[in-house]
């Protein structure tokens, strides 16, 4: 896919198509899961850092990264986390940590909370577990880029890899064209980039999922919580997404970054001590 990320693909065959996951180290594992137009490449340096001493498990949904993008598929989050389920069965994944970012959150918890046994410990970055019907800052972001006008520049133009992702990042010089690149170039026609349509889309049309979610949070809450949170975040930031998540996780590790959404992006390398010491 791209030689900044250097780690060897294996696939698993769902009923819709072939998922690509990264596999690699050995001892306790490390499930990474990645969010809006990323894939494991948004993890390299985290997975470089940490595979010497846990098994670090990254994949990407169908229709992100090296994964096949059927035309037939939802994408909607709540398939791609019985994909991830499946998977995490298939590799007999127990005493798992897990590590989230923006749709990675929602997707991880899904299977967090029907398995909080098999769930050791909780990495957030710049994530979400609940509905978004009272935030009308991500609403209005859902009306436009999961929209008719978004459709149009999503497909025509890849809009959301293109535009949205350096607008996201609080320093461009921290997102290289490379990494651009490794985002934009699997997303390379119209119809491979309506996965990147359907999860702003989903914002609002999967209120219900997601509130079915955060009404169970109460079975997570006593688990250990690493938040490592970028402050210049406009859609998600600290002053109400990062408290949310400390009134759940009350003994939570909290590290407040100064970059924007694409935490492991900006900060991959400055990260990795933080995630290994909590890891432990």
């Amino acid at each position: 896919m791209t030689s900044g990320f250097p780690f060897p693909t294996a696939t698993f065959a769902t009923d819709s198509g072939s998922m690509a996951y990264t596999d690699v180290g050995d001892g306790t594992p490390v499930l990474f899961l990645h969010g809006n137009p990323t894939w494991a490449y948004l993890y390299r340096h985290l997975i470089d850092a940490l595979s010497d001493d846990h098994r670090c498990i990254a994949p990407d949904y169908l229709g992100f990264g090296r994964s096949d993008k059927p035309a037939d598929f939802s994408y909607q989050p709540a398939d791609h986390a019985a994909h991830i389920e499946a998977l995490c069965n298939q590799l007999g994944l127990d005493d798992l940590s897990l590590v989230l970012h923006d749709w990675g959150g929602p997707i991880g918890l899904s299977f967090a909370l029907r398995h909080p046994e098999r769930v050791r410990r909780l990495v957030l970055f710049n994530t979400w577990g609940w509905p978004h019907d009272r935030d009308p800052w991500i609403w209005s972001f859902s009306l436009v880029a999961g929209g008719p006008l978004g459709r149009v520049l999503i497909r025509r133009y890849n809009a959301f890899a293109r535009w949205i992702v350096p607008l996201a990042v609080a320093d461009r010089s921290r997102l290289t064209d490379e990494a651009l690149h490794a985002y934009a170039d699997p997303l390379d026609t119209p119809a491979k980039r309506m996965p990147s349509w359907v999860f702003p889309r989903a914002l609002r049309t999967e209120t219900d999922w997601l509130r079915a979610l955060w009404a169970r949070r109460e079975r997570l809450q006593d688990h250990p919580a690493l938040l490592c949170w970028g402050t210049h975040d406009l859609a998600f930031g600290a002053d109400r997404y990062l408290r949310r998540w400390t009134t759940l996780f009350r003994k939570a590790t909290v590290h407040r970054l100064d970059v924007g959404h694409y935490v492991p992006e900006e900060s991959g390398r400055e990260l990795a001590p933080l995630v290994r010491d909590f890891l432990g």
